[in-house]
Order: C-alpha cells, then structure tokens, then sequence
C-alpha cells in the first residue's frame, strides 16, 4: 500500500496550476490554426413551396426570383396578346400586381411595334393587339413589366399560345 503525503500533492497541484499561468502568458504560437470545411449548407428547396412551370392558358411560363410566375399567351394573328401573374405556388395573382406592361415585337426586315398591354375586363390578365405574326419563327418578343416598384425585360422567341 502506497501512502501520498499531503506535500506532494500540493507540490503537483502547484506545478499544474504555474504550467496553466505560464501558458496563458506566453506569446501566441506561429503555428498555423487547423482550418475545418464548413459542413455544405443545408438545401431548403425542398421546403420551399414551388409551383410547376406548366402553362395554364397555353402560353410560355418564366419566373422572375424565387415568388413570381407569368406566363405569356402570344396571338399570331396579333388580336390578342395576353399576359397572366402567379404566386411561387402557380396560385393567381390580380392583374395588377404588375405595372406598365408591354411588349414589343421584333420582326427580321422591319420596324420594331411596341403594344402596350391593358388590364383585362376581369381584371386577371393583361391584354393587347398588334398586327399578325407573318413568320413567327424568326419573330422576337420583348416582354416589359414594373413590379414592386423594379422595371423589369426579358426577350423570348415568338412561341404561339395554343
């Protein structure tokens, strides 16, 4: 049986506690500090509600950020242009959620027709007319709106709606 006096422990409790003071004095290593890789940061796409980018009046569905949704319904015969705006889930929104809508038709050999677009009688839609569409595959459309107070353009291929 081994017997400890109380001298020696207070001797090793003394030489613990002067290492910790004296580290705590002393200048900061030169080394380098070990560096770990962020943990990939957690996808929330999935919980995010998110609508399907199928057409529901038979036009061309784009998004505008993560919440806005429009699909344009382009006339070849030029009678009735229309524009419609939903929420991230595809729900509906009003009209006049947008502004200043237009568009403007590029045509190869000549000038450029801007029609600019109007709120629908029921208010879901806007809508305007423009000459016909002679050869829809090399006619461009450019697509203007103001929401929340930001103008916003895009230029798309001349898709007819169905």
């Amino acid at each position: 049986m081994t017997h400890r006096s109380p001298k020696g422990f207070a001797r090793h409790v003394t030489v613990a506690a002067a290492a910790v003071f004296m580290s705590c004095n002393r200048a900061p290593s030169a080394r380098q500090p070990v560096v770990q890789a962020a943990p990939a940061p957690v996808s929330n796409a999935g919980s995010v509600p998110h609508g399907d980018h199928n057409p529901h009046h038979g036009g061309i569905v784009m998004m505008k950020g993560d919440d806005l949704h429009y699909e344009v319904v382009l006339d070849p015969s030029g009678r009735a242009h229309r524009v419609y705006f939903t929420d991230a889930i595809r729900e509906d929104l009003p009209a006049s959620v947008a502004s200043e809508v237009a568009l403007t038709i590029h045509r190869p050999g000549a000038a450029d027709e801007r029609i600019a677009l109007q709120i629908d009688d029921a208010g879901e839609s806007w809508i305007g007319s423009g000459q016909p569409i002679g050869a829809p595959a090399a006619t461009t459309v450019r697509l203007a709106f103001s929401i929340r107070q930001e103008q916003y353009w895009i230029d798309v291929r001349f898709a007819p709606g169905k």
